[in-house]
């Protein structure tokens, strides 16, 4: 199994904000298991949590959210302007055992 988190590091005042646009658009996905807020450590971060079956199921994910669909066109217009809510973000892929 493959565990992905996708950090992102907001812009203050923007982490709930994207949070609330992430649960939106990714409701209904099964491979979404949550999004969190920080409490503590770094402040203003957002992680994604994901679960695959293998990385295979990963890049195939992938694939299906670049495809021309109606879904994805309605997705990436309510994703419009995100790039300038955060500064940085990364991914890390996990191996559970």
């Amino acid at each position: 199994m493959i565990i992905v988190h996708d950090t992102f590091i907001c812009k203050p005042g923007n982490a709930s904000k994207i949070a609330k646009l992430f649960k939106e658009v990714m409701d209904g996905q099964p491979e979404m298991l949550h999004i969190m807020t920080d409490m503590t450590g770094q402040w203003h971060r957002v992680i994604m949590v994901s679960q695959y079956e293998n990385l295979t199921a990963y890049e195939k994910s992938w694939e299906k959210y670049m495809e021309d669909t109606e879904e994805n066109r309605k997705m990436n217009e309510k994703m419009k302007g995100i790039n300038e809510m955060y500064v940085s973000g990364s991914r890390e892929i996990f191996k559970a055992w």
